[in-house]
């Protein structure tokens, strides 16, 4: 059986600054909730939406300095294994 669920990811050129994005990420939520609040929010007050908007994103970039994401800086620099060579070998007998 095929697996058909399938998550959605934005793009980051569908992201405004990617604050929603990256607190999603930091916190473990799907970021469209918080996005959907925001929205929500505007509805009431623009000026403290935007604040609280810019708030956050000075907020992560201050967090995304002092503290890189040291899994995302890892997992770029870790060479292939022997494992994923194992793979790889068997992806070319099967081919």
């Amino acid at each position: 059986m095929t697996d058909h669920t399938t998550t959605l990811v934005a793009a980051p050129r569908d992201n405004l600054f990617g604050v929603c994005a990256a607190l999603g990420e930091d916190f473990g939520f799907n970021p469209l909730w918080l996005r959907l609040g925001f929205a929500v929010a505007l509805l009431f007050s623009l000026e403290k939406v935007l604040l609280a908007y810019v708030a956050l994103g000075v907020l992560v970039l201050v967090s995304r300095l002092l503290f890189p994401n040291r899994r995302r800086a890892v997992a770029t620099d870790v060479p292939a294994t022997a494992a994923n060579e194992a793979d790889e070998e068997e992806y070319r007998q099967a081919a």
